[in-house]
């Protein structure tokens, strides 16, 4: 297990923003809370958070993890991470690509999804178009893209109570037709 510093949390945050170059307004609308938060986080105005959902979003766009902050406890949120959100994380990991680089390729009022996808709070979209769209950013193939997508509604299909295996055929036909039209 990694080591952690003992270093003030507020100045932790404080030195990242310095060395990204990403300003405070950035960084409040990735982790889903005000510029006027951030800004008091940093100065201390107020005690760092507690809130491990906010912490596990300042880690993830930090790309360290949450136990690394001292103030940082038991999760309160499930952590959903599968083999689709896996892929996703690796990928930018093979692209040598950090969190704040890919989040900056993303509209600015989507980037909290993919925050929270990333540190495993919701699953990787079912919709092709968003799927397509994180596929894109990461320079994925349109096969790499169906592929991740099909897993992902098998995903979907099997915990809605369908049994993929007795419905293969069915399953087969449906996925033929989509990769079809889709690529």
């Amino acid at each position: 297990m990694k080591e952690t510093t003992k270093q003030k949390s507020s100045h932790k945050v404080a030195k990242f923003l310095e060395e990204k170059n990403l300003h405070k307004k950035d960084f409040a609308e990735m982790i889903g809370v005000t510029l006027s938060y951030v800004y008091n986080l940093i100065d201390e105005t107020i005690p760092f958070s507690t809130r491990s959902t906010t912490l596990e979003r300042i880690a993830t766009v930090m790309g360290i993890a949450p136990e690394e902050f001292i103030e940082y406890k038991i999760p309160q949120e499930p952590i959903l991470v599968d083999e689709t959100t896996e892929f996703l994380r690796n990928a930018i990991n093979d692209k040598k690509m950090d969190t704040v680089t890919f989040l900056k390729a993303f509209p600015r009022k989507k980037r909290i999804q993919i925050v929270d996808i990333l540190r495993g709070a919701l699953p990787i979209p079912i919709d092709y178009k968003e799927l397509k769209l994180i596929g894109t950013t990461l320079g994925l193939s349109d096969e790499e893209i169906y592929g991740l997508w099909e897993k992902r509604l098998k995903q979907v299909l099997e915990s809605s109570g369908m049994n993929i295996y007795s419905n293969a055929e069915l399953i087969k036909a449906m996925f033929t037709c989509a990769k079809k039209y889709l690529l």
